[in-house]
């Protein structure tokens, strides 16, 4: 069914900002166009199906002191969740005006939620039921959780809505978890190899089967960025990066705009997983050893197995080592970021691949690669990452199964130690990803092994396309 849009913009502001000399539009009317009447101010749609199951008035941004606005107090930093208050977001009903957050819940994904909406699949008003969805483990809270130099890319609070917010949501406002807490059994090929091996044992209590059965508590984590907290983290004003971020993600999101007094942000990218081996109140225990594995995603290795980088095996031996810390009476913790292709995405990542293996794949040229397609080496920004380690109450990692500079970089700046670092062992390298591991060094990686000059990167070469079928280019 076709539907056409006419807007014409409309001052319906009750108390304009100081300094705005000519306020633009915070919503407009729709209604169906029948080709006769007179042109109305607002959005017309031809169909009545535009219009259903939403109000008449289109809200597209709005403004402080306005009538129609009356947030919820959300004071990031306040260590009782009451005095703190629920992050809302929806544009649903009631919350509509007491919405105290910019964004959608449900990351990235919050565009299939607009989809089955549309699709009739959904009604736009539905709210979930909480029954039985409580953690399955009661993480204790943290000092960092009320600090707000180290926690502002997560909301603390949001792995027990029900039990923190119960007022709010008896009161039909649409609060909503950002984390959920679950245990569950995992099998990971490398893993069953190397029990069979002997290199793991099978205990009964985290490795339960010889079959490669492995107990492990999950977290998911959904983004909420505290935004002063992050322009912070990235030495930037709060006003740069809200700009920056309305203008880069077409203007989807004025508020960030006109709302300054709303400082938290749900953005639509994705989250993180948390895989914890051996008991979870371990992993807060500073008395006993925590193996640490931060791992940013890496779809072509971690899932489908290609041999072009290291992913998958540093993933496998860190799985593998925090197991067996946890075995030793201590605690594993493996942390999976949604960064894709260096949060460049996959298919960047894939131009990279084809202009790395039309043009020479050596080590000396690897970053240069990346540098021509997307501008910039890599941008995973680890300054957010240790947010998580806070929210865990880890305060210390004796063994971090990483080379990354940034990553080392980061959490220590979070005042976090770190006792080790172990590289990924040399015969789990494959051979066509010595390219990026070798360039990665000579940038700055941890190695306990040989450092490339780069006349030695020179002479690093990847395997080529000969014999594949290609064009001609």
């Amino acid at each position: 069914m076709n539907t056409t849009y006419s807007i014409e913009l409309v001052d319906t502001i009750t108390t304009p900002p100081a300094k705005r000399h000519r306020p633009i539009t915070m919503a407009v009317d729709i209604e169906p166009t029948n080709g006769t009447s007179a042109a109305v101010s607002g959005v017309k749609a031809q169909s009545p199906e535009a219009n259903k199951g939403y109000s008449s008035r289109v809200v597209l941004t709005t403004y402080p002191g306005q009538s129609v606005v009356n947030p919820i107090p959300l004071n990031w930093g306040e260590a009782d969740p009451d005095n703190r208050g629920p992050v809302l977001v929806s544009r649903n009903g009631k919350t509509l005006s007491r919405r105290n957050a910019i964004g959608a819940h449900g990351g990235s994904y919050c565009v299939y939620t607009a989809l089955t909406i549309a699709a009739g699949g959904l009604p736009p008003g539905f709210k979930p039921s909480f029954e039985n969805t409580e953690p399955t483990f009661d993480f204790p809270q943290q000092a960092a959780w009320s600090d707000t130099s180290k926690i502002v890319a997560m909301d603390p609070f949001g792995h027990d809505i029900v039990r923190h917010f119960q007022r709010h949501l008896n009161d039909g406002l649409d609060v909503r978890p950002t984390i959920a807490v679950t245990r569950a059994n995992m099998r990971v090929a490398e893993i069953s190899e190397w029990i069979r091996e002997g290199q793991i044992p099978v205990d009964g209590n985290i490795v339960i089967s010889d079959a490669g059965d492995v107990r492990v508590t999950k977290v998911a984590v959904e983004p909420v960025w505290y935004l002063p907290g992050v322009a912070a983290r990235f030495g930037v004003d709060e006003g740069t990066l809200r700009r920056a971020l309305f203008e880069h993600m077409g203007g989807s999101y004025p508020e960030l705009v006109t709302r300054p007094d709303i400082k938290v942000f749900l953005p639509p990218i994705g989250g993180l997983t948390v895989y914890i081996f051996g008991p979870p109140e371990r992993v807060s225990d500073p008395s006993v050893k925590l193996a640490l594995r931060i791992h940013d995603e890496c779809n072509g290795s971690d899932v489908f197995q290609s041999d072009i980088c290291t992913c998958r095996p540093y993933l496998a031996f860190g799985i593998a080592e925090a197991i067996k810390e946890a075995q030793a009476g201590g605690s594993g913790v493996v942390i999976y970021f949604r960064k894709e292709g260096r949060a460049l995405g996959e298919v960047v990542k894939y131009l990279v691949y084809n202009a790395r293996k039309r043009g020479g794949d050596t080590a000396d040229r690897y970053f240069a690669r990346t540098e021509g397609v997307a501008g910039v080496r890599d941008m995973r920004f680890q300054e957010l990452m240790p947010d998580i380690l806070h929210w865990l109450g880890i305060s210390k990692i004796d063994r971090m199964l990483s080379m990354s500079n940034m990553k080392h970089d980061a959490i220590v700046a979070q005042g976090i130690p770190i006792l080790e670092r172990v590289p990924i062992p040399d015969e789990l390298i494959p051979a066509d990803s010595h390219v990026e591991i070798d360039a990665k060094i000579n940038a700055g990686y941890f190695t306990t092994s040989k450092k490339y000059t780069e006349e030695d990167l020179k002479q690093v070469k990847g395997r080529g396309w000969q014999g594949w079928e290609d064009l001609e280019h």
